[in-house]
C-alpha cells in the first residue's frame, strides 16, 4: 500500500523554494514616485505643474543670485559691475550687517555683550524646552533674566541685583503664605518686592552708574534683529504665565473674577495690535506717576504682552474644555485643592492639547514684533526701512534686504515649530 501512494506522488519538494525579490514598481525611489507624486492621474497632472511652476521659478532666481555682487560700496557701483547682467548686490549686507542686527546706535565694542546674553539664552531656555536634562539648571534660567538685562543694557550691577532681591522676596512671601490664603500670599509678594525695590533703590548711590563695570546703554539705542529677538522672548515668556491665569480666571466662579478677565481677553482681542502700540507710545506713560519716565521698551513690552497673553488664554481655555468631566472628578475622588488639581492634573493635560495653538500664537507674535517700527523703534524691518533704504548709497535696493529678513524670521519661526512637533510627539502617551 505504501509503495503504491509514493509511486502516485509525481514529486514531493523536500525545502522551500528562494524568495524572489519584489517588483521593480513596488520598491525604492520607483514606489515613492508611484504612492506620492503619480498616484492617480489628477496627482500626475498636478505634480507636472508643479515642477514646471519649480523650473520657472529657479530659472528666473538662480542667475539673480549666482550673479550677486559682495564686495561694492553701493547700488550704483554694483550695476557698473553688473553690466546690465541679471544680479543681486548682496554688497548691502556686507556693508550694512551690523546695523541690520545691531542697529545704527549700539555701540560696535560692545556686540560681544547681546551675543554673549543669547548663547546663555539657550542654556537657560534647555532644561525648560527639554525636561531630561537636570532640574538644577532651573537656578540659572531663575537668574538669567537678571544676567541678560545687565549685558544688554550695561550700567551698574547693582540694578539686576536689586531686581533679583525683590522677585526672590516676593517668591518666600507667596510660598508662606500662599498656602494659607492665595489673595494674601499674591498681594503679600507685590507689597514685598515694592518695598525691597523703593528701599533698594534709595539706597544705591546715583554715582554708581559710572563706576560700572559696562558702559550704559539706552534703550532707544537697541535695534536691529537684535530687538526684535528681545521682544519676542520677552512677551512670550511673559505672556503664556499670564494666559494661563486669564484662562483660569474666566472659568472661576467668582463672578468679578470672571468678569474681569473675560471684558480683558474680549477687549483685547477686538483691537489690533498697531492700535495697542501707539497707546504704548503715546498714551500708557500717563497711567504712572508723573515723575517717573517709564522706558519705551518696557510699555511696548506690556502691550504685547497684554495682546499675546489674551489669544494664549483663549487657547488655553480650549485645551480645559477639551478634558472630560471625569479628569476634575478624579482631581475631586483623590482630596486634591483646586491649586493642587490644577498643577497636578488638569493643567498638564490642557497644555499637552494646547501645544499647536500657543505655538502659532508664539510665531505670529515674534513676526508682530517688526510692528514696532511704526512707532520709531528701529527693529530689522525698521533698519531697512529708515536710514539704510534712505541713504544715497543703497537707496532703491530692496529684494535683497527684505529677502534678508525674510530668511532670519523663517529660522526662528520653523525652529519654534520643529520643536512644537517634536513636544508632541514626545508627550503623545495616550495611543502607546
Amino acid at each position: 500500500m505504501s509503495d503504491q501512494t509514493t509511486n502516485s506522488v509525481a514529486y514531493v519538494a523536500e525545502t522551500m523554494l528562494p524568495e524572489l525579490p519584489p517588483p521593480a514598481r513596488e520598491t525604492g525611489v520607483i514606489k515613492w514616485l508611484r504612492q506620492n507624486l503619480f498616484s492617480n492621474i489628477p496627482n500626475s497632472i498636478l505634480t507636472l505643474v508643479s515642477l514646471w511652476a519649480i523650473y520657472v521659478l529657479l530659472s528666473s532666481t538662480l542667475p539673480w543670485i549666482l550673479n550677486g555682487v559682495w564686495t561694492t560700496s553701493s547700488l550704483n557701483e554694483c550695476r557698473e559691475v553688473l553690466d546690465n547682467k541679471l544680479g543681486a548686490c548682496f554688497s548691502v549686507l556686507t556693508e550694512r550687517w551690523h546695523q541690520l542686527l545691531y542697529g545704527f546706535k549700539y555701540p560696535t565694542d560692545a556686540y560681544w555683550r547681546p551675543n554673549f546674553a543669547l548663547v546663555l539664552l539657550l542654556v537657560a531656555a534647555a532644561p525648560v524646552l527639554f525636561f531630561d536634562l537636570p532640574r538644577k539648571m532651573l537656578a540659572f534660567t531663575a537668574v538669567y533674566p537678571f544676567i541678560a538685562f545687565w549685558l544688554i543694557w550695561g550700567g551698574t550691577i547693582l540694578t539686576p541685583i536689586l531686581a533679583f532681591v525683590g522677585f526672590a522676596a516676593a517668591a518666600v512671601i507667596f510660598q508662606t503664605y500662599g498656602k494659607k490664603s492665595f489673595a494674601i500670599g499674591f498681594f503679600g509678594a507685590i507689597a514685598a518686592a515694592l518695598v525691597v525695590w523703593i528701599v533698594g533703590g534709595a539706597l544705591v548711590p546715583e554715582s554708581a552708574s559710572d563706576n560700572a563695570l559696562l558702559s550704559a546703554v539706552p534703550s532707544r539705542d537697541l535695534g536691529g534683529f537684535m530687538l526684535n529677538l528681545m521682544l519676542g522672548v520677552t512677551c512670550v515668556s511673559l505672556s503664556l504665565p499670564l494666559g494661563i491665569a486669564l484662562a483660569l480666571g474666566r472659568q472661576s466662579d467668582m463672578p468679578l473674577i470672571k468678569w474681569i478677565c473675560v471684558v480683558f481677553i474680549e477687549f483685547v482681542r477686538g483691537v489690533p495690535l498697531i492700535t495697542l502700540l501707539f497707546v504704548a507710545s503715546v498714551m500708557l506713560s500717563y497711567f504712572f506717576p508723573p515723575e517717573s519716565t517709564v522706558d519705551l521698551f518696557l510699555r511696548v513690552v506690556i502691550m504685547i504682552t497684554m495682546f499675546s497673553s489674551a489669544y494664549i488664554a483663549e487657547v488655553i481655555r480650549g485645551g480645559l474644555a477639551a478634558l472630560p468631566k471625569g479628569q476634575y472628578e478624579a482631581a475631586d475622588s483623590l482630596g486634591l485643592d483646586y491649586p493642587q488639581a490644577m498643577r497636578l492634573i488638569i493643567l498638564p493635560q490642557a497644555l499637552k492639547i494646547s501645544i499647536p495653538g500657543i505655538v502659532n500664537v508664539a510665531v505670529g507674535l515674534f513676526k508682530d514684533t517688526t510692528l514696532v517700527s511704526v512707532i520709531s523703534m528701529f527693529d530689522l524691518v525698521g533698519m531697512i526701512r529708515g536710514p539704510i533704504l534712505a541713504s544715497t548709497e543703497w537707496n532703491g535696493v530692496y529684494w535683497e534686504l527684505l529677502g534678508f529678513a525674510a530668511v532670519l524670521f523663517f529660522v526662528v519661526c520653523y525652529g519654534i515649530s520643529q520643536y512644537s512637533q517634536w513636544l508632541e510627539r514626545r508627550l503623545a502617551t495616550d495611543h502607546r
